[in-house]
């Protein structure tokens, strides 16, 4: 009997010490992250992951991802880069960027018979998004090309905008994909011109940053090694797009993140959806902000705004 008691107790203090060990000991750590992103684009990264575990996942109208970084309810934030820059230099936002996701999707568009880039000029343009970096994109493009509205209107987001685009055979529009592509399924005349061919032309740089994953510092501080295993997983995702279209088409269309698969598979390749190591691409990321720095608080983003869990 003392020998049993003798070898429970070596057990009990062998167990102790490797859960006091710090150095050297393997942490298994089983916390539940949560993740929210707007439901566009973004979101077809994550839809594999949050297909078994939609608790942890929240799909949100893009015009208030704001909401989200004040609220800290988070551990992930898909967000635009320059939303989560501003907030961050203001001390509005403790989240800092850790990979960029998105690259443009975003698309002149009309129903306007033989629409093309010089038929905007003197006509109405409805954008989406004002005081974002993605309004400061299309009047960077249109400025550089010459091209003059005789007025611009701004709707909330794409959603509004493809509203627009259907209801309105006469409306020029800017839309984002997946919107367009739903849009043409009701109306199979709409033409469209791509914002990210006019800012290559213009820029000579072929995409801009759009998009980015932030993580919250308190993940930084106590759950670094989820960090890298979540990246990861959204990583594998975004390079095997193509390879797996047909089941991430499903997976969107079960969580309602695409209105049906033949959306979906038209749609996602238009994405642009690339993981990118945020430090890896900062300069990037910089001459995306230099466009319109006033969307970035006034200055490129600090060193502090970057984290890599690579």
């Amino acid at each position: 009997m003392k020998k049993f008691i003798y070898l429970f107790l070596f057990a009990f203090l062998f167990l102790f010490s490797l859960s006091s060990c710090k150095d050297d000991e393997i942490v298994i750590d089983d916390y539940n992250i949560t993740v929210t992103a707007p439901s566009g684009a973004p979101s077809i990264a994550l839809a594999p992951l949050a297909i078994n575990n939609e608790d942890n996942y929240n799909f949100i109208n893009a015009d208030t991802i704001a909401a989200a970084f004040s609220s800290k309810e988070s551990d992930f934030i898909i967000a635009p880069i320059n939303a989560g820059a501003k907030l961050f230099k203001a001390g509005k936002s403790d989240y800092k960027l850790t990979a960029v996701i998105t690259w443009g999707n975003l698309f002149f568009a009309s129903q306007i018979e033989d629409f093309n880039l010089d038929t905007i000029n003197g006509k109405e343009l409805i954008l989406f998004g004002e005081g974002t970096i993605n309004a400061s994109i299309a009047n960077y493009v249109l400025n550089q090309k010459g091209i003059e509205p005789s007025n611009i209107t701004y709707l909330a987001g794409a959603s509004n905008t493809q509203a627009t685009l259907i209801s309105n055979p006469e409306a020029i529009v800017m839309t984002a994909e997946p919107a367009l592509t739903a849009a043409k399924t009701q109306k199979p005349n709409i033409s469209s011109i791509s914002v990210q061919s006019l800012y290559k032309e213009v820029s000579g740089n072929a995409e801009f940053a759009q998009a980015g994953i932030f993580v919250k510092e308190d993940m930084i501080l106590n759950h670094s090694s989820l960090i890298s295993d979540f990246l990861l997983e959204v990583k594998e995702v975004s390079d095997n797009i193509n390879s797996k279209l047909d089941d991430l088409a499903k997976t969107c269309v079960e969580l309602k993140l695409l209105p049906n698969e033949t959306v979906a598979k038209t749609a996602i390749p238009n994405c642009n959806i690339k993981f990118k190591d945020a430090k890896e691409v900062k300069s990037q990321i910089e001459s995306t902000a230099k466009i319109d720095l006033a969307q970035y608080g006034g200055d490129l983003p600090s060193e502090e705004f970057y984290y890599s869990a690579f």
